[in-house]
């Protein structure tokens, strides 16, 4: 434990400041040069199309050449693990936050709103704060003009504290492989619950939400257009059909591309942009890619600026170009050869959707994909405030720590002479046999916690996960007794999930063997 508390968050400290160690000095290079340094979890054909474009744009504006120099560590929530241990080091050894790096761009908004809350950390009794983001210098005017309403699907695109700012849209859907799903029988998917079909045994792929803040959102969607029963009723049978459980989101459509698997939960620019791949490499229109109507999520991807940028005016017209004409055509337009300040990609069709509104209006004609983001999301009329919190734990209890034994209740189910095989999503109300309705009403029940005084909470209520979220996450029990003094309550949480869903699987398995030994005996 000790390890982890103080060589784990040095090691996060020291790939922090790996841009600045690595960013060409002045003496090998033009002085005339401006550069920015940015973390980033975006991949290299963004990373060179904003590069190339940056540097032109810079040019042309301010008469002074430009460069950008990339971080990348890994993912949104490791970018974020990163910036949190050295904030945390930097408090520690009373100095300013920062000054390593300008900005942090991509990633879902869920990231950047836990970026700009103020760290807090005791010395010694003393309280010490700071913050990770701070704001850049726009005027609401300016963000006016630039975004328009700050709304999509009832979210912002913008922070309305001026923290972050939407660069893009990310859309949640369902990549899949049309040659695959025919050999199995299966249509092309067009809502959530066709991934549930048990005819898609081992032919999903899915990603670990404790590895992924993007598939975390993405399932989030489904659990709050859909509701927390149906939409986990969806979740565990896509777990279920899973052949394997990626840590990465774009391990998806690769998989789904190579006809590894039929089909599985992507964001929207990689399913698209590997369908485009497949394409233009000479494999037809094998994939495929839907946003499913109604049960999607529309996402701000963001940028922000870092606390003590060391080049912060640069940042500035970064951010800007970004949400420029230029920067926007980025997203959707074809890529080829540009003239100088003509719109669009050089190199690669990066197959994403442009944030702001006139853009979308003025140049939808040259866009690849004709999507209006704005009209596919959605408002949720009566979120669950308490939802995302659960999604990681429960879905590696009832999955990713247990995956032999979910197979095999899964089995237990579907094999069932009573399983009905020309719907997609099975459950106890579809059936009429009273084992396998048993079965079903077992897969689909969810655990009861401890609280206080003997106390027992339904995690299917709504109101229960308020009191379990505040009492084991969030700490109001903690002197309850529920938990050992020096364990994680979250780990421990995880762990009477996981408790639940190993009887849970056992008792559908003897369900399964009983019904077989009866009719044997008969």
């Amino acid at each position: 434990m000790n390890i982890r508390r103080t060589i784990f968050p040095a090691l996060l400290v020291l790939l922090a400041a790996i841009p600045v160690a690595l960013a060409p000095r002045d003496g090998g290079l033009d002085a005339a040069t401006r550069r920015v340094i940015i973390f980033t979890p975006h991949n290299e054909q963004i990373r060179y199309e904003f590069s190339r474009g940056f540097a032109a744009w810079h040019k042309r504006t301010y008469g002074e050449a430009a460069e950008v120099v990339w971080n990348t560590p890994g993912g949104t929530s490791e970018i974020r693990r990163i910036l949190e241990a050295n904030a945390e080091a930097a408090l520690r050894e009373s100095r300013p936050i920062g000054g390593n790096a300008d900005l942090c761009f991509g990633g879902g908004s869920y990231e950047y709103g836990q970026l700009k809350r103020e760290i807090t950390i005791d010395v010694n009794g003393e309280k010490r704060k700071g913050y990770i983001l701070e704001r850049p210098g726009f005027d609401a005017a300016w963000l006016a003009e630039t975004y328009g309403e700050n709304s999509v699907g009832g979210d912002p695109i913008y922070d309305r504290d001026g923290y972050w700012f939407g660069a893009a849209l990310s859309g949640f859907g369902i990549v899949y492989n049309r040659d695959i799903l025919q050999r199995l029988g299966v249509s092309e998917p067009t809502q959530w619950a066709d991934l549930a079909d048990a005819r898609l045994n081992g032919a999903i792929t899915m990603v670990n939400p404790a590895q992924s803040g993007s598939v975390t959102t993405a399932l989030e969607a489904i659990i709050q257009r859909l509701g927390w029963e149906r939409g986990w009723q969806i979740i565990h049978r896509m777990a279920a059909n899973a052949r394997s459980v990626a840590s990465s989101a774009p391990k998806v459509p690769l998989d789904v591309s190579s006809g590894d698997s039929a089909a599985g939960p992507s964001i929207d620019f990689y399913g698209r942009y590997q369908a485009q791949a497949v394409l233009d490499a000479g494999g037809g229109n094998r994939l495929g890619y839907i946003d499913p109507k109604g049960q999607t999520v529309i996402d701000p991807d963001p940028i922000a600026m870092l606390s003590n940028a060391p080049n912060r005016e640069t940042a500035e017209r970064f951010i800007r170009f970004a949400l420029s004409d230029e920067g926007q055509a980025l997203w959707q337009f074809k890529a080829k050869i540009r003239a100088d300040g003509e719109l669009g990609p050089q190199k690669f069709e990066l197959r994403r959707m442009p944030v702001r509104r006139a853009f979308i209006a003025a140049f939808d004609a040259q866009f690849i994909d004709h999507i209006d983001p704005f009209t596919l999301a959605s408002k949720v009329e009566d979120p669950d405030k308490n939802a995302r919190a659960f999604i990681a734990p429960l879905f590696s209890a009832l999955c990713a720590d247990r995956r032999d034994e979910l197979a095999r209740a899964w089995d237990a189910i579907r094999l069932h002479p009573a399983y009905p095989r020309d719907r997609t999503l099975v459950t106890a109300a579809d059936v009429d046999d009273p084992t396998l309705k048993s079965m079903l009403q077992t897969f689909d029940a969810m655990p009861m916690i401890d609280g206080p005084d003997g106390s027992k909470h339904d995690l299917g209520s709504r109101k229960d996960r308020g009191e379990i979220r505040d009492g084991w996450l969030k700490g109001k029990w903690k002197d309850a007794g529920l938990w050992p003094d020096d364990a994680s309550s979250a780990d421990q949480l995880r762990q009477r999930f996981g408790e639940f869903y190993h009887e849970a699987y056992a008792r559908i398995g003897a369900m399964g063997r009983g019904e077989r030994t009866a009719k044997v005996d008969d």
